[in-house]
């Protein structure tokens, strides 16, 4: 995270410079979505520390879910980005059109994109890696910030080779609609994490394990859930144990069904299950919610 802001303060400053040698309506998009991207990795960075933190009184399932937050608040400014370069670009068209030294332009704007490139795929493999929320959305953004780069280059070469001014600003359109598709794509995924939405990998997954070692034991299962909080999965469920099973055994074969799961699931994950025997439990439940209601 420290190398995205280092990076992306440079880009800025890069593709500022740009713009104050072309006056380049798609250069402007470009350095307006690296604003973006310095403010949106600065709230990541911290996003990531605070992800890390232990649980604490306040807070006893830890601070995980700022990973969605922080991807929904990335995903909202990259928006926010692409609106400023839609009104940006048809006002500059409407005004009247001028460039200078495109091609000056297009190689500080190409330097830029390809370090860019190089950022963003490292990113995302190290967010894969690490099972990291906050750093595959950082990667991402990184990445549209080259595509960006690449539709300004298209559009100043463009101009040089036909001299038809238009194609600057009709270019920077173009990659204000990729980024917005970028960011909608952020803001959905962070909704669905914060709305504990069911991944159907996850579910495949502890339902191949249950299958196997519920029926090995002669065991019973049912109210399985599971959600994920950014970098960690939770998974419950209640375990059904023959009436004549002694707590001792069943708390050891509980254990060893949550560690099953544990091993199948790629990332850290906690595992809690809810003990009951196989006979009468559904009677159990009657007279207590009838006592309750």
């Amino acid at each position: 995270m420290r190398l995205s802001l280092l990076v992306g303060a440079a880009m800025l400053f890069g593709k500022s410079y740009a713009y104050v040698v072309t006056g380049s309506a798609a250069v402007l998009s470009d350095a307006a979505e690296s604003v973006v991207h310095v403010a949106a990795v600065a709230f990541a960075a911290f996003s990531l520390w605070l992800s890390l933190r232990p649980a604490d009184p306040g807070h006893p399932y830890g601070h995980d879910r700022i990973s969605f937050f922080s991807a929904g608040v990335e995903g909202g400014l990259i928006v926010l980005a692409a609106v400023f370069i839609i009104h940006d670009a048809i006002s500059k068209w409407i005004a009247g059109l001028r460039i200078e030294s495109p091609g000056t332009g297009a190689l500080l704007v190409a330097g830029a994109g390809l370090l860019n490139l190089v950022l963003g795929l490292y990113l995302i493999r190290q967010g894969r890696r690490h099972r990291s929320l906050i750093l595959v959305a950082n990667g991402k953004h990184v990445l549209t910030d080259s595509w960006t780069s690449l539709g300004v280059i298209v559009g100043l070469l463009l101009v040089m080779w036909t001299g038809w001014l238009p194609f600057d600003p009709i270019l920077a359109l173009l990659v204000a609609v990729n980024i917005l598709w970028s960011g909608a794509k952020l803001v959905r995924e962070s909704v669905g994490g914060l709305m504990d939405e069911s991944d159907p990998a996850t579910y495949e997954k502890v339902m191949a394990v249950l299958e196997f070692e519920a029926a090995s034991r002669g065991l019973e299962y049912h109210q399985l859930r599971h959600r994920n909080s950014g970098v960690r999965d939770w998974v419950d469920l209640h375990l059904l144990f023959p009436a004549d099973t002694t707590i001792d055994v069943a708390h050891r074969q509980a254990t060893e069904i949550e560690a099953a799961i544990k091993r199948a699931l790629d990332r850290p994950s906690t595992v809690t299950t809810h003990l009951e025997p196989i006979e009468g439990h559904e009677e159990t439940h009657r007279e207590l919610k009838g006592a309750s209601d």
